[in-house]
């Protein structure tokens, strides 16, 4: 990814491929390369793929919240010149992508959440307490994935710095609380944004039941299972997730102008 990472400004972020904009935005734990097999694949497909680096742990305290990150995100939109894109996230990155759906409908041709946010916040910031303790870290990582191997080394160490770190600790129950704040849930049927819903069957930080009342409240929304596939599915099913994007992708006939 590193020879596509780009600095301009405020901003940082991956870029790669021309078409349709896909804007991708990551998890609170979650980093670019998270997005690394469907950066690949969609950006020799049609598609320009942008990933930014969504200041969750260097923002000012009173601006780390669901609301001022989705603000975050149209100034990024319209600082690269874009009109309307389709904006996917994951878990925070999927609450943040709705809520700016929300706020600014006129910027989002389509809606693609996964492990989302935004209905269901238990998983969020419950028990760091522990956060001393690295093998507690390492099951609550191993967690998120239906195969615990998926959780590398490198990854659980990231988790474990994090949650150690006193500034990224404070910022991280912060969000939490956000997130708890910002429910969509009367929102959602207001949202006739055309939305795909990908989702693990084994999803332990947001249920699939999680998945079904997204389906049930947004009014264009198609849902798509993974089985055996726990809160990240683009990490642990890649092939799989970016089948069924491409699937919906070419189903809903986008045409940005």
């Amino acid at each position: 990814m590193e020879k596509n990472y780009k600095k301009e400004g405020r901003y940082s972020y991956y870029e790669a491929g021309e078409g349709t904009p896909i804007v991708i935005l990551h998890g609170l734990m979650g980093g670019l390369s998270n997005f690394d097999a469907v950066a690949n694949y969609f950006s020799t497909r049609g598609y320009k793929i942008i990933i930014p680096d969504l200041p969750i742990y260097t923002q000012n305290i009173l601006k780390t919240n669901v609301k001022s990150f989705a603000k975050y995100v149209k100034d990024f939109i319209t600082f690269k010149g874009l009109e309307r894109v389709i904006l996917l996230g994951n878990s925070l990155g999927g609450h943040i992508a709705l809520y700016h759906t929300k706020m600014y409908p006129e910027k989002v041709a389509g809606l693609v959440i996964t492990g989302s946010s935004g209905l269901y916040e238990s998983a969020m910031g419950d028990s760091y307490p522990k956060r001393g303790d690295y093998e507690y870290i390492k099951k609550k990582a191993e967690d998120v994935f239906y195969d615990p191997k998926v959780a590398t080394k490198e990854l659980i160490d990231e988790v474990y710095e994090s949650v150690n770190d006193r500034i990224k600790l404070i910022k991280t129950l912060t969000i939490a609380k956000s997130a708890i704040r910002h429910n969509m849930a009367k929102d959602l049927p207001n949202m006739d944004v055309q939305t795909c819903i990908i989702w693990g069957k084994d999803d332990k930080v947001t249920p699939p039941d999680v998945a079904e009342e997204f389906n049930k409240l947004l009014p264009n929304s198609t849902l798509y299972w993974i089985d055996k596939c726990g809160h990240a599915a683009m990490m642990e099913h890649p092939e799989e997730f970016n089948l069924l994007l491409e699937d919906w992708l070419t189903n809903t006939h986008f045409t940005l102008n």
